[in-house]
């Protein structure tokens, strides 16, 4: 039986990747100069407790700790490709992220919640169909707004960055070189994609939400605020699931819809991105190796 590979994951960033481990992560950025910069940053602290390990909890942790990371992340390699002036930081940037994570719940959990409940009053719906109705119109919302925001250019090269960090894993966990032409010939596909969470989610929703009871007035909305948490750590434990799982049929024909969402996500790149993917990911391999070095070289200190 062939040893198990680390599971190693990403974020596409702009003109840039992250790339995560669980000891280290990098994130490898190019300057508008053509200068790829890289930052590199040791995940210790709460990745040792052992709540950490216990499954749902650690799934609550890592996507909470995830947003953080990839978020400050992100806006580091925004600033980097504008002047001074420009930058956005401070009391600007806590603003824009408490009302990007607010329109999120908002247009994906509220306003479906919303439309569910008015078929009920409108078209005599009962509360089982409303339910539906729900979960139908919240993933009409997320695939329309996937493939709306990526007709922007701005988008469309994050999502060819998306495609240059799936490539590079995968090539990884093929045992290639990783050269940006050897893993130019990878797949943009993989099941430990962000996208696949979503759609994840979604589904898991629909399901939850079509059983719960009737629920009158404000209830129905906190109801559905109260489970997005819930829900979350059940669908990253899923996708932890069956990305283990690769090889089984079924498991396979199951997450076929989280591969093909992922082609709204994902562009091909150029050698140039995965040029920058490789950096951040060899960057975050050697970040590990130096996290795992630390106790070695205490036990020889105190000997």
């Amino acid at each position: 039986m062939s040893e198990k590979l680390p599971s190693y994951g990403g974020q596409a960033l702009i003109e840039g990747v992250l790339m995560r481990g669980s000891k280290g992560l990098a994130a490898a950025m190019r300057k508008p100069d053509g200068q790829i910069v890289i930052e590199t940053q040791q995940l210790t602290g709460i990745y040792t407790n052992p709540l950490f390990k216990l499954p749902f909890i650690r799934g609550i942790i890592s996507l909470w700790d995830s947003l953080g990371i990839g978020m400050h992340f992100l806006t580091v390699s925004a600033n980097m490709q504008t002047g001074e002036d420009e930058k956005l930081e401070g009391p600007a940037l806590y603003l824009t992220l408490a009302l990007s994570l607010s329109l999120g719940v908002g247009l994906f959990f509220l306003l479906p919640a919303a439309i569910g409940h008015l078929t009920i009053y409108f078209l005599n719906f009962s509360t089982w169909w409303s339910n539906v109705v729900e979960g139908i119109v919240r993933l009409i919302l997320a695939i329309g707004y996937i493939w709306a925001i990526g007709k922007m250019p701005d988008i469309a090269r994050v999502f060819s960055y998306h495609g240059a960090e799936h490539k590079t894993i995968n090539a990884f966990e093929d045992g290639a070189e990783l050269t940006p032409e050897i893993v130019s010939r990878y797949s943009v596909e993989h099941p430990r994609c962000g996208t696949a969470f979503l759609l994840t989610l979604i589904v898991l929703s629909i399901l939850v939400f079509s059983f719960l009871g009737p629920l009158g007035g404000i209830w129905r909305y906190i109801a559905r605020l109260l489970l997005i948490i819930p829900l979350a750590s059940l669908s990253y434990e899923l996708i932890r699931w069956s990305s283990n799982h690769r090889n089984n049929s079924l498991v396979n024909l199951i997450v076929k819809p989280n591969l093909a969402l992922q082609h709204l996500t994902t562009n091909e790149p150029t050698l140039d991105m995965l040029e920058v993917s490789i950096a951040a990911f060899k960057s975050m391999i050697e970040e590990e190796h130096k996290v795992q070095e630390v106790p070695l070289e205490l036990a020889h200190e105190s000997s």
